[in-house]
């Protein structure tokens, strides 16, 4: 059976994307997307980060070329050292 993790941090962050803009238009959402990841390991100092669903289809709403410019996200770490990242209002 599983265990449910306790968390240990929970906190709110708006990431902005403008430096993913500086970049060719066929990279930009799978960038958002890794530094996305790279900001919260920054932040909260987890050694894994794993991005929900809504989030990601967010990021690739507009397609590849136009991801959004800034996100709103709730960080939650867990004890095993695990980041979720959700978007806001999930």
């Amino acid at each position: 059976m599983s265990e449910k993790k306790s968390i240990i941090l929970e906190r709110e962050y708006v990431i902005p994307l403008k430096r993913v803009y500086f970049l060719q238009r066929t990279k930009r959402a799978p960038r958002a997307i890794r530094f996305i990841k790279n900001f919260v390991k920054r932040h909260v100092k987890a050694e894994k980060v794993i991005i929900s669903n809504k989030l990601n289809e967010y990021i690739w709403s507009k397609g590849i070329e136009k991801p959004p410019r800034r996100v709103k996200v709730r960080v939650i770490k867990t004890e095993d050292n695990v980041a979720k990242v959700f978007l806001i209002g999930e």
